[in-house]
């Protein structure tokens, strides 16, 4: 069973167990450390799940934290979540993803967070707990995807239909946010032609410092011109799904061999639970992007800051860290208040707690540790 593998491939001193959120979920919950410590708090991202923070919680528990890492909605052998496309989306919005957290954390009897730590989607749900939350989430730190505040209520330029533009390229392109977005998207991964171990392989190296064409550097604007120079794992060929996208990619059996960030036993972890899971479920974050109703809702919070300390981690080949034009800037100069600094790590990707974790820890462990 896919669960005995996960639970049966924790580090020691990581424990597993499963907690009714009050929010329709019984969240799987990785632990290290005591309860009772200064409780840290670490959102995955996609395709990912609460073990690829495997590196990560063992030093902060070392160090005297209480470290907490959920199967997030939609993730991992956490239940209660559709995972049907046309289901309702409602149940997977920020608003009720930090819904899911509170509820996990008040079933945990944990009133506060010293340090709250997001990667990639996970550094958004982060960064919206963080704005909306500062009495309860008291640093932040936002890994590979910058924030730029909540979507504003006034329109901020001319309205670009990105879409049409990138479709109109002489090498005609589309957005992997829309295409996640689209019903095809979990079939064509989930029951791809190489299977998803091999998949997951291609496409967790296509965005690693591994492969050695990620020399990301930030881009001018939102225009279709500029994002083409973006990837094919972010700006992906009209007619290619992402299974065929990254299939080209797959590394050499001695690359594979070679990989110690993440060995086949441990891409497996992965490989078998979403194989069970489908991917449904984390791309329905992506799907509730394209919800008006939802962005609506966020604008409540336009204008506002993160005023709590913040902080950004990404890889120095991670093109996450560009995708979207400006947002690394506003990041620092205007949507965090209290903005502590960026730090890009030699020899990462966009897996960057996994690529670097050394690297990682001694960052969070002196953030963990400065005052407020």
């Amino acid at each position: 069973m896919t669960d005995t593998l996960y639970i049966d491939a924790l580090p020691a001193g990581i424990r597993s167990s499963f907690i009714d959120n009050g929010n329709g979920l019984s969240m799987h919950v990785l632990e290290a450390g005591r309860a009772g410590q200064p409780p840290v708090l670490l959102l995955h991202g996609f395709p990912e799940l609460a073990y690829s923070w495997r590196k990560i919680m063992p030093a902060l528990a070392d160090e005297g934290y209480h470290v907490i890492a959920p199967d997030q909605r939609g993730y991992g052998l956490s239940t209660g979540w559709d995972a049907d496309y046309h289901g309702d989306l409602a149940p997977f919005r920020f608003i009720n993803l930090l819904r899911d957290i509170l509820g996990l954390l008040s079933a945990m009897d944990i009133e506060r967070i010293e340090m709250l730590v997001g990667h990639d989607f996970g550094s958004s749900a982060a960064a919206y707990a963080a704005l909306i939350r500062p009495d309860i989430f008291r640093k932040v730190v936002l890994m590979s995807a910058p924030f730029s505040g909540p979507p504003p209520i006034k329109p901020q330029g001319p309205d670009v239909d990105i879409d049409a533009a990138l479709a109109a390229l002489d090498r005609p392109r589309k957005h992997y946010h829309r295409y996640y977005s689209t019903p095809e998207a979990n079939a064509d991964m989930h029951r791809c032609p190489q299977g998803v171990h091999d998949f997951m392989r291609a496409y967790y190296h296509h965005k690693s410092a591994d492969w050695k064409h990620n020399q990301p550097h930030t881009l001018q604007a939102w225009n279709a011109d500029e994002l083409a120079k973006l990837p094919t794992y972010y700006v992906m060929d009209l007619d290619k799904n992402m299974a065929e996208t990254v299939a080209p990619e797959m590394p050499s059996p001695a690359a594979i061999d070679g990989c110690i960030w993440l060995p086949d036993d441990e891409l497996r972890v992965y490989s078998e639970t979403y194989q069970q899971t489908g991917f449904q479920g984390g791309l329905n974050w992506y799907h509730c992007r394209f919800v008006d109703a939802f962005t609506r809702e966020l604008q409540i919070f336009s204008g506002r800051t993160i005023d709590v300390p913040a902080m950004f981690i990404s890889g120095k080949s991670d093109w996450g860290t560009y995708q979207v034009p400006g947002a690394l800037e506003k990041m620092a100069s205007s949507a965090c208040s209290d903005y502590r600094g960026t730090h890009l790590i030699d020899g990462a990707g966009h897996w960057v707690q996994q690529e670097q974790p050394e690297a990682v820890n001694r960052l969070l462990i002196d953030f963990a540790a400065t005052t407020s």
